[in-house]
């Protein structure tokens, strides 16, 4: 993949598209966002906004590109299964607190319908599902809310399998026009579940670059290093905005309903210059802010891949409790004695933006485990630690390991 430093989220990409208004003549008119649906959209800004400068403050002077509403929806039906202290610390990551998951619900439900049928010009595909062990009982109310509210395919299967991993990562492929073609690796003893969501997203240019205008360049790195690139040119009328650290330039798709916002740092600042200053309030007043100008522009033509595990990212967010495994509070996804938690989030994106427009992908994963699932027969026929003690003082005699019993 290229080395440019891709600085977008795909939530504030989609969410520039929300507005309850036309922001620029010749959009595309739109229907009035509800108050709990302008709520969710906040919500999800300062999500995006929170997870993006957390992941690109941990990978410096790497690409990064990410799918917010893609995370957040994975966990938008995982939060249905929460209850207590895990479903209070996801809401607070998510940042919904003002919300109630009724409203939540609803309103990702409205979200889906209006973001996938807005602009007849641009696709943008979304899709849900559930895989689970269909051995173990889990609570119909949490499954039926998903299938409602999220539209989730609701997915029995044999986790024994070898084949069920390739059904999974078929439907991963399918629901990205191909362009990512496996999110599931393995499934463990422990894993009952799977909550996936998959985003397409293919726009062309409202206005177009000239393939022939396109040259050879370079391309100045964080660390002052010169690479080469294939720089893109048009001369246009752009919305535009800035403040004393970066310029925003809008880039519509389609007839306007979606964008692409690109932040660039002024001269003398750095990406990371632009993370600290970037609020809730400033993306808004600057978005707001966006004028109309003749510039030319020059833009690099680039394809990427990205992948991360987001366990830490989130626990670092605040929810840390649905991680652990004996702390997290699943009761209203699990019926069973064991304890359920979130094992894994696994995420992967894929971007390609040349002269027509931009084809963009994301999966989650968010992958249920279970403290235990008891076997009928324990069979000690492998290396293992055992101790003598002391019962009422707990103190321990003898420990030892046995690793070959002849």
């Amino acid at each position: 993949m290229g080395k440019l430093k891709v600085i977008l989220a795909s939530m504030i990409i989609i969410c520039a598209g929300c507005e309850t208004s036309s922001q620029y003549s010749d959009e595309v008119p739109i229907r009035e966002l509800t108050r709990i649906e302008k709520q969710l959209v906040s919500s999800a800004d300062n999500f995006s906004l929170k997870i993006f400068k957390k992941i690109a403050e941990a990978e410096q002077e790497k690409n990064v590109f990410i799918s917010p509403l893609s995370i957040a929806m994975a966990l938008g039906m995982t939060l249905n299964g929460a209850e207590g202290e895990t479903y209070d610390a996801m809401r607070k990551t998510l940042s919904l607190a003002d919300i109630t998951q009724q409203e939540t619900n609803e309103s990702y439900q409205s979200l889906i319908e209006l973001l996938t049928k807005i602009d007849r010009e641009v696709i943008i595909q979304i899709a849900n599902s559930i895989w689970y062990r269909n051995t173990i009982p889990f609570k119909q109310n949490f499954i039926e809310t998903n299938r409602k509210y999220f539209n989730a395919t609701i997915n029995p299967m044999n986790f024994g399998d070898p084949a069920t991993i390739n059904i999974i990562n078929n439907w991963v492929k399918e629901s990205t026009n191909g362009k990512i073609d496996k999110i599931v690796e393995k499934i463990d003893a422990q894993t009952i579940m799977f909550l996936i969501n998959a985003i397409y997203f293919k726009g062309t240019w409202k206005y177009q670059f000239d393939k022939n205008k396109t040259r050879d360049d370079l391309f100045t790195k964080q660390s002052g290093e010169k690479v080469p690139c294939k720089m893109m040119n048009l001369e246009n009328d752009f919305y535009l905005s800035s403040n004393d650290t970066f310029t925003v330039i809008d880039l519509p798709y389609g007839k306007g309903s979606f964008s692409m916002t690109i932040l660039l740092p002024d001269k003398d600042k750095s990406l990371n210059d632009v993370l600290n200053s970037l609020t809730d309030a400033t993306w808004s007043g600057l978005i707001s802010n966006l004028v109309k100008m003749k510039k030319e522009l020059y833009m690099p033509r680039f394809k990427l891949e990205y992948k991360l595990n987001l366990n830490n990212t989130l626990k670092a967010l605040g929810m840390s409790v649905a991680f652990d495994p004996y702390g997290a509070n699943f009761k209203k996804l699990y019926d069973g004695s064991e304890n359920a938690y979130i094992s894994n989030v696994e995420h992967k994106t894929f971007v390609d933006v040349n002269e027509e427009g931009t084809e963009a992908a994301a999966v989650t994963s968010v992958e249920i485990g279970l403290t235990s699932i008891m076997d009928t027969v324990i069979r000690l026929d492998r290396p293992f630690i055992f101790v003598i003690r002391e019962k009422n003082s707990n103190c321990i005699l003898f420990i030892g390991k046995l690793e070959d019993p002849s």
